[in-house]
């Protein structure tokens, strides 16, 4: 069994930085790709970004590449979200991801098995 846990969301200014983390425990965590998805109020769930276990492989979705960086520290079971440049449009509930996920698919949700509880992001105008 693994369990995710999101931390590090909050409130930010527009142009403002968060770092989002999410902690796994399990044993086999570390063999999994990991990823982060946001529903924003109102909206569906999307993809923001993944990685792959072993860190050689990334993906982000097109509203955040060039903002945001996906990384994992696969022996402490991390993976973090470096968050720059905020827009009001990231205002959402960010979730941790982890399942047996490799490219091309890491940006589909029905691939990853186990899923955090979710930390709010708010970005102000």
């Amino acid at each position: 069994q693994v369990q995710l846990v999101e931390s590090g969301g909050g409130l930010v200014q527009t142009g403002g930085s968060l770092r989002l983390s999410c902690a796994g425990s399990g044993r086999t965590v570390s063999w999994y790709s990991m990823g982060w998805f946001r529903r924003a109020p109102g909206k569906e769930r999307e993809f923001v970004a993944a990685i792959t276990w072993s860190g050689g492989n990334t993906a982000y979705a097109d509203s955040v590449k060039g903002r945001f960086t996906i990384s994992r520290d696969t022996a402490k079971n991390t993976v973090s979200l470096e968050m720059n440049s905020l827009k009001p449009e990231d205002t959402a509930v960010y979730y941790c991801t982890a399942g047996d996920a490799a490219p091309p698919l890491l940006q589909f949700p029905s691939v990853y098995g186990y899923w955090g509880q979710g930390t709010e992001v708010t970005v102000s105008s």
